[in-house]
């Protein structure tokens, strides 16, 4: 595969984009997994829990009210300060961190047990999912993009895989390794197996974290990617 050359972080043409990646996922290449209209979209319910507004007028933020369950919770995520919806209170809301590669990882040494994830593992990929928590994971959190996993002594001992899609771009999300299999270079392993089949169909991968998370930081620092924004995150629910 011939490797990627990425451009200098700072002329990058879909800035605009990756800036509020939830809107621009659903409004593109992920429009298919989709609920809402022309002013605010989030994902089914059964897939995600992002949702975002096209913009911070109040049309589109009461278009944004519109999609909050009756029972449960969204999740906002985007570089630009963040407006609440009418209606709508704050659970939780943190800082993360948007990171871009800069590099190929057509090189990066991969664990020959790497192996494609499907419906038929959904269950044991949620149950890790949930045991490890590394970020919002539901049933059929897997359909939003290719997944890939390692099993050790018959268990999925861990899995990455593909989450928001935007033009020319791909995010990584769902790394987790079982707290039996810590210290193997799994993440890692799996994170770049994930990125060089974002390469391979001609796409940046860009991922987000906690920007706390100083430990994932350091290890996707270490495979190449480099901070481009903050991200604003914020968990809503209908308020009483």
């Amino acid at each position: 595969m011939p490797q990627a050359s990425f451009p200098p972080l700072d002329a990058q043409p879909a800035a605009t984009l990756l800036d509020r990646p939830v809107w621009h996922s659903l409004t593109g290449p992920q429009q298919d997994l989709a609920l809402g209209d022309a002013l605010a979209r989030r994902y089914r319910p059964e897939i995600h829990l992002f949702a975002c507004a096209a913009d911070d007028s109040p049309e589109a933020l009461a278009a944004l009210a519109r999609l909050l369950p009756d029972q449960g919770s969204l999740y906002l995520l985007q570089a630009p300060p963040l407006c609440l919806p009418p209606g709508a209170r704050v659970l939780k809301e943190a800082l993360g961190v948007q990171m871009l590669a800069t590099r190929s990882l057509a090189d990066e040494p991969s664990h020959p047990g790497i192996q494609p994830l499907g419906d038929a593992d959904a269950a044991e990929m949620l149950a890790l999912a949930e045991l490890t928590q590394p970020g919002p994971f539901l049933a059929q959190t897997h359909r939003m993009g290719r997944f890939l996993g390692v099993r050790l002594q018959g268990r999925l001992a861990a899995m990455a895989g593909e989450r928001m899609h935007v033009a020319g771009h791909t995010e990584i999300s769902g790394v987790c390794t079982h707290p039996d299999f810590r210290g193997l270079g799994l993440a890692r392993q799996l994170s770049a197996a994930v990125a060089r089949q974002i390469e391979a169909r001609g796409e940046r991968p860009f991922l987000h974290a906690w920007r706390s998370n100083e430990a994932a930081i350091a290890l996707y620092e270490s495979l190449g990617f480099r901070w481009r924004a903050d991200v604003q995150v914020a968990v809503i629910e209908r308020a009483a």
